[in-house]
């Protein structure tokens, strides 16, 4: 691993981890030898990293040179709680481990009287009966982003079973399912397809790049027309 992307994993780390946390467990994070994570520490605080704590006792980032300051007032703070802890409950672990992340990181640029805000929010999110992701939903990001086709197998809500070539554009979350907004090179249209109803799912290599911005205002367009 490059020096700079161990570095920058060495500062999430401290980030979203509770202090005070111990060079060992720092060292097996970030897959280096103690030796090496005194080393890195030294380097952050050198570039303006304000980390207490010393070796036998633990760390802890008290100011990340790495993020500006943020200044956000108490409803503004309670709307991020919010929308992240809505995303972690959604039952995507991708999206809950990025969630968690964000949330580290705007903690570490707040000041102390507004942590205290974040980390102690009134508006919380209780899902206990949350369903996982369905099966794609990260092959479906990824190829929404890459702007890749997909041929996939589908099965209606009466069973039936069709091959299609979609070009995905986006995934839309609702109450009631995980579906992904499309081009159906099947139908020549848009169309929404339930993302447990995929039965099979595979990359096709072929590019329809770049029509993803312009099919996306396409279809808000005709949203808002209908």
């Amino acid at each position: 691993m490059a020096r700079p992307d161990r570095l920058f994993r060495l500062l999430q780390a401290m980030r979203m981890m509770p202090a005070p946390i111990t060079a060992a467990r720092l060292a097996e994070e970030t897959g280096v030898s103690l030796r090496s994570l005194y080393r890195d520490i030294d380097s952050l605080r050198a570039a303006g990293a304000r980390i207490e704590g010393e070796r036998g006792y633990g760390y802890r980032l008290i100011e990340d040179y790495s993020l500006p300051p943020q200044t956000f007032d108490r409803t503004e703070i309670e709307a991020i709680v919010l929308g992240l802890a809505q995303v972690r409950s959604m039952g995507d672990p991708a999206l809950s481990q990025a969630a968690a992340s964000v949330l580290a990181k705007v903690a570490a640029t707040l000041p102390n009287d507004r942590e205290q805000h974040l980390l102690h929010a009134i508006s919380q999110v209780y899902r206990p009966d949350a369903a996982p992701a369905p099966a794609f939903t990260t092959e479906i990001r990824e190829a929404c982003w890459r702007e890749e086709a997909l041929a996939i197998r589908y099965a209606d809500k009466g069973g039936a079973q069709t091959e299609r070539t979609i070009w995905p554009l986006a995934i839309v979350y609702t109450e009631a399912a995980l579906t992904t907004l499309a081009w159906c090179c099947l139908r020549e249209d848009f169309r929404m397809f339930r993302l447990e109803r995929i039965l099979a799912l595979h990359p096709t290599a072929t590019s329809f790049r770049p029509r993803r911005a312009a099919l996306l205002r396409e279809y808000l367009c005709r949203l808002g027309a209908g």
